[in-house]
């Protein structure tokens, strides 16, 4: 299973220095749930930025962003940062582990961002860290390991 093949990638035309991050059949997880996301690598070279668009379904009872919203954001981050700064492939691949610390509470009324950086990369593994950031707000912060997989 190659990226192509299962991901829209392309260039965001509403977001300029954008590119997409969205599965091609909007039926599965990211898509169904998370609605559109895009991507793009910080001017520095060393950091990776996802970004989603909050809406009402991604609220809780308190009018903030639900923390599994958050948590998925997250998780998808660490496939995006291995796609853009590193060098796996990243359909194919597993979450190993995943450690956050919320820190603040999301607001739905804007843009909401996952901004990572590899630690490491090693012939399997690859070690991410990074904050969840709404402007100069922090939402979270988070490490993560990601398992290589090859396309079977």
């Amino acid at each position: 299973m190659l990226l192509g093949d299962v991901f829209e990638h392309g260039p965001d035309p509403d977001n300029p220095g954008w590119r997409h991050w969205n599965l091609k059949d909007p039926t599965l997880f990211n898509g169904a749930v998370m609605g559109k996301l895009i991507t793009r690598v910080d001017e520095d070279g060393r950091h990776s930025r996802l970004r989603m668009f909050p809406e009402r379904r991604h609220e809780n009872l308190q009018g903030i962003i639900h923390g599994a919203v958050t948590l998925s954001l997250i998780d998808i981050s660490l496939f995006t940062t291995m796609h853009t700064l590193g060098s796996g492939n990243a359909g194919p691949s597993v979450t190993l582990e995943l450690s956050t610390q919320f820190t603040g509470a999301g607001m739905p009324d804007r843009p909401l961002d996952a901004v990572t950086e590899i630690v490491r990369e090693t012939g399997s593994l690859v070690f991410v860290r990074g904050m969840v950031e709404q402007e100069d707000n922090v939402v979270a912060s988070f490490s993560g390991i990601v398992k290589k997989r090859r396309a079977e």
